[in-house]
């Protein structure tokens, strides 16, 4: 790949981006910038590690730099960018059908954060990936994209099958069912 012109990435639509990105890397540098926190958000609450987040992260963006060129603009780049994040996180849930413990807190602690407050903050986060975990496949994935990644529900559709009204509705029930499961472990404790 070579550089075109300097042309500034940053004020285009994805689409057209993409179509840059195809013989311009620094183009498909500017859509890394773009998704990449949407992507490892995603990826996180997928994967409950942090670690494992990144590695997914780097294997989505590399399989979406390899495959641009099958990019064709019929849809949004942003639901074309999230299959392919999907499918790597599927991948990954069959090949290690582990979960995230607390000890990787240690690894990625804030060190500003105490000690109380690095393992409050796990804790929650545990709960709010074991209830995810709970939940049914559709709606944890509806939640995953629309919360998570920051899809629209036209998006999130698109990357699931479903119309923006299913997903609406998943993600209204998911994050209700949430809700409810969150406030009764709170309860057991």
């Amino acid at each position: 790949m070579h550089s075109l012109p300097h042309i500034e990435f940053g004020y285009m639509d994805d689409e057209t981006l993409a179509q840059h990105a195809i013989l311009d890397r620094s183009a498909f540098a500017a859509i890394y910038k773009r998704y990449l926190t949407r992507i490892y958000r995603y990826q996180l609450a997928r994967c409950g590690n942090p670690a494992d987040a990144e590695d997914l992260c780097a294997q989505t963006f590399l399989a979406a730099l390899e495959n641009i060129h099958r990019f064709r603009g019929d849809g949004s780049f942003a639901a074309w960018l999230f299959g392919i994040a999907r499918r790597k996180t599927a991948l990954h849930h069959r090949s290690r059908r582990n979960h995230a413990s607390l000890d990787d807190a240690e690894e990625h602690a804030d060190p500003g954060a105490n000690l109380e407050q690095i393992t409050n903050r796990n804790i929650l986060l545990q709960r709010v990936y074991a209830a995810l975990g709970s939940l049914s496949t559709q709606r944890a994935e509806a939640v995953l994209l629309v919360i998570f990644a920051n899809l629209s529900a036209a998006e999130a559709g698109a990357v699931l099958g479903k119309t923006p009204a299913a997903i609406k509705m998943a993600v209204s029930r998911g994050l209700n069912d949430l809700r409810q499961r969150l406030m009764w472990k709170q309860s057991e404790d």
